[in-house]
């Protein structure tokens, strides 16, 4: 996989409360933009991939799940994901 143990665990320790914090919103949404900007590039190189952009439309829509829910249970932190990671609306 693109994305080893070490880096899930780094990812979660920055955007989460510990390394062992999967199950935080922005934890998730972090792994998701993650990704996502992997599958960006790969079909980059392969627009034919319908299989991996299915996989794409899908994440895109889980993150925006996540983070409809996180705008509507506590602003700040939605405001503090959106800017860290560079997302916008």
């Amino acid at each position: 996989m693109y994305l080893t143990k070490e880096a899930k665990e780094k990812l979660f320790k920055k955007h989460g409360k510990d390394a062992k914090d999967t199950g935080s919103s922005e934890g998730q949404i972090a792994l998701f933009t993650e990704r996502i900007n992997h599958l960006t590039e790969h079909l980059k190189q392969n627009r034919k991939d319908y299989n991996t952009e299915r996989s794409l439309v899908k994440l895109v829509g889980k993150r925006r799940s996540l983070l409809d829910y996180l705008m509507k249970s506590d602003i700040l932190r939605y405001r503090a994901i959106v800017k860290e990671l560079g997302l916008r609306k």
